[in-house]
């Protein structure tokens, strides 16, 4: 294997970093081999992402076995279920930012060749996803894995029943129920079991090419999960004697592929803004009218939650991944010929599909669930920039209701639970949105409240902050302009008439330009919320949802990558200065 020596550990002046490394139990051979970055978020706050310190142990062992030497990174996580409804909440999409930036920080600090990032949770896994697209070295993003569902009374639960039961007690008063849903939901590690944020996004990634097919499927407590890791590991040690970066396979193309995998599998909208941000950094045109594009032409084949029926360990029972890949590759509706991590095209995944005789958790292109994809685009005197909602068959398309206004999460929670809200309301939630919250909460607390009460079809929802993946009902999010930037979602006052017209893909306030334009005068901008520390930063550096809310000025490597040139780009790099990541032969190691 012919690779680059580690420029932090060739020469005499070196040598006071060989004796650092020789601490931590790194011989000299060791240094002169190609030192991959094994990172994950082990933390003790939630259970998504529990064993990824057993896992990372896996991942290395299979970089040593193809003759590498790992370097273990930690970074943080932030659980939004734990946080959801709480100024916690505030802090989770800072997090992927936090995330991203750390492991960027420690693979460029210490001039790694390749690295393998394991994944568990909502924001870890699009944090990962930026890591790996800015420092464009080799390597794979790996799922950590999906939890086993919970059960109760005969069938299988999930943390979305818990939430909506939150409502039903409240309206109630009886809690009975919600203690038994609260003790059976989560039987042990791994992300929500239903097809939320977390396993939309470990879908997509697979579709991007950005981790190995199938490597999303074994649920995290099954121990093929271990088999996928260790293979991980020798797979980045080919990409890195192959030169094989994210610039290689991260086109327009893969972009809409992994658009159109979320779509069919009824994902999150959170993906929108993480492919956004994602595509943004890669220096790749993607405009986000380009998912409701996508989602009018490909039709829902994965029966999953929260609109469906099953969970990620059904389908990872069906076939996982690679069945969903064949279905869409044979009817045309992804490129098959787009390559991945792996070396090898989707199609090639595709057809290594073994579709469980009998199942029923993914359908065919034929006889889809639905003719076409849930995730719409909304814009409007509301949301001039965009907006995101998904709406399921089942969804309201259109609804005029009176306007019942809130400055946060909290108020508009307050008074679902005492029975303010009525059928008829559209409940507006605004100054959560990226700048405004800071952070963009997500609003799964009111949303499951509603649907908890029964208001699920009577009541809409419009904010400028986010959903959760288990959200449903007719609730718009991502409303950009934001409020705290002076969009016009600023301006309405309760008793407004709105508007959300699915068909027309519209979000509107009965207002007209001059009057909206007349509020917007006597607006002012609220001060932030925070005035040091990182949410400050945040609040100082944070674009529009509209664009993925990421805190990049510019895209990284921007012509070079979105024009397929990444090598020249790393080839200057390399001139510029040995400690560029992927910088050029700088001669043996050496060593006393």
């Amino acid at each position: 294997m012919t690779t680059r020596p580690n420029p932090l550990f060739v020469g005499i002046e070196r040598a006071p970093a060989r004796a650092s490394m020789r601490a931590t139990g790194l011989s000299t051979e060791d240094l002169k081999k190609p030192m991959i970055g094994v990172a994950h978020s082990w933390i003790g706050t939630m259970p998504c992402n529990l064993n990824h310190r057993r896992l990372a142990q896996e991942v290395m062992a299979g970089v040593r076995a193809a003759g590498g030497t790992p370097i273990e990174i930690n970074t943080i996580a932030i659980s939004d279920v734990i946080t959801m409804g709480t100024e916690g909440m505030r802090t989770s999409l800072v997090s992927r930012e936090v995330i991203a930036d750390s492991i960027e920080l420690v693979c460029r600090g210490h001039g790694l060749d390749g690295l393998v990032t394991l994944a568990g949770c909502d924001k870890t896994i699009p944090g990962a996803a930026l890591a790996h697209v800015r420092l464009d070295i080799p390597g794979a993003v790996i799922y950590s894995g999906t939890m086993m569902p919970g059960e109760h009374l005969g069938r299988d639960i999930t943390l979305q029943d818990v939430f909506e039961a939150v409502g039903s007690a409240t309206a109630t008063g009886c809690t009975d129920e919600l203690d038994k849903l609260e003790r059976a939901a989560c039987p042990g590690i791994g992300a929500c079991a239903g097809h939320y944020t977390a396993n939309t996004m470990a879908v997509v990634l697979e579709f991007l090419g950005l981790s190995p097919f199938g490597s999303m499927d074994p649920p995290a407590v099954d121990a093929r999960k271990d088999t996928v890791c260790r293979q991980a590991g020798e797979l980045v040690m080919r990409a890195v004697a192959e030169g094989l970066r994210p610039s290689r396979f991260l086109t327009p193309s893969s972009l809409r592929n992994a658009i159109a995998a979320g779509v069919a599998t009824g994902g999150s909208t959170n993906m929108v803004l993480h492919l956004l941000a994602i595509a943004r950094e890669a220096g790749i045109p993607l405009d986000i009218d380009e998912f409701d594009r996508i989602s009018s032409v490909t039709p829902i084949i994965a029966d999953l939650r929260p609109n469906g029926t099953y969970t990620a360990v059904d389908l990872d029972r069906a076939g996982g991944t690679r069945v969903i890949a064949r279905h869409m590759v044979d009817a045309g509706l992804i490129a098959g010929d787009e390559s991945t991590v792996t070396g090898r095209t989707v199609a090639h995944e595709a057809a290594d599909a073994a579709e469980t005789p009998g199942q029923r958790v993914v359908t065919t292109v034929e006889a889809p669930l639905s003719p076409s994809g849930a995730l719409l685009i909304l814009r409007g005197n509301l949301a001039p920039d965009g907006s995101v909602v998904k709406a399921p068959g089942a969804v309201t398309l259109r609804m005029t209701g009176t306007a019942l206004v809130f400055n946060c999460e909290e108020e508009a929670m307050a008074a679902v639970q005492t029975g303010r809200v009525r059928p008829g309301h559209v409940v507006v939630i605004r100054y959560e949105g990226p700048r405004g919250g800071p952070g963009m909460r997500e609003m799964l607390g009111v949303t499951s409240a509603l649907i908890g009460r029964g208001l699920g079809t009577s009541v809409g929802l419009v904010t400028d902050g986010r959903f959760s993946g288990a959200t449903r009902g007719l609730m718009v999010g991502h409303v950009a302009p934001e409020a705290a930037e002076g969009g016009p979602i600023a301006a309405v006052c309760d008793g407004d008439r709105i508007t959300i017209d699915l068909q027309r893909r519209e979000c509107s306030v009965d207002l007209d330009p001059g009057e909206l334009a007349a509020r917007m005068r006597d607006w002012s901008a609220p001060p932030p919320r925070y005035t040091i520390g990182v949410m400050a930063k945040y609040w100082s550096t944070v674009s529009s949802a509209a664009v993925g809310a990421v805190t990049t000025p510019h895209p990284t490597q921007g012509p070079a990558i979105a024009s397929g040139k990444a090598e020249e780009c790393q080839q200057a790099s390399a001139v510029e200065g040995v400690m560029a990541v992927g910088g050029g032969d700088v001669g043996a190691a050496g060593g006393s």
